[in-house]
């Protein structure tokens, strides 16, 4: 009983640190976004953006008692949390052109689409807080 105990305050800690790096991850995306738009680096936006929407998705199953791999992709996590809970649903993430592989060398360039992209993890992020896990 105790090792059990043990595991979920475990995955709580990993799952308190993963809502944590996503929410400094889009807090950095969205502060990019605010510069005029001749200085918004889309990298930035872009990767911050992509990692917020990972730590998000990880947080989610670690806070459900799960382990996620650093080689899942976008769409696999979320699949997974759409496993565990149908709300998940309401969640898209079809306008993200990289989400099959996200940690390769692929970037949005354009301005509007890394804002789709800032959009989706923004969506995740009110999703998670109106569930009450963050």
């Amino acid at each position: 009983m105790v090792l059990r105990g043990f595991y979920f305050s475990l995955m709580d800690k990993k799952a308190e640190d993963h809502f944590e790096k996503a929410a400094k991850q889009l807090n950095e995306a969205n502060n990019e976004l605010y510069k005029p738009k001749e200085d918004v680096v889309s990298f930035i936006v872009c990767k911050n953006s992509l990692f917020a929407i990972e730590n998000y998705l990880k947080g989610y199953l670690a806070h459900r008692g799960f382990e996620t791999k650093s080689d899942e992709t976008l769409d696999h996590l979320l699949e997974r949390c759409r496993l565990l809970d149908s709300k998940f649903n309401q969640i898209s993430i079809d306008t993200i052109d990289c989400s099959m592989d996200h940690k390769n060398d692929k970037f949005c360039e354009d301005i509007d689409k890394v804002s789709s992209c800032f959009n989706s993890a923004d969506s995740l992020d009110t999703f998670l807080r109106k569930q009450q896990i963050i």
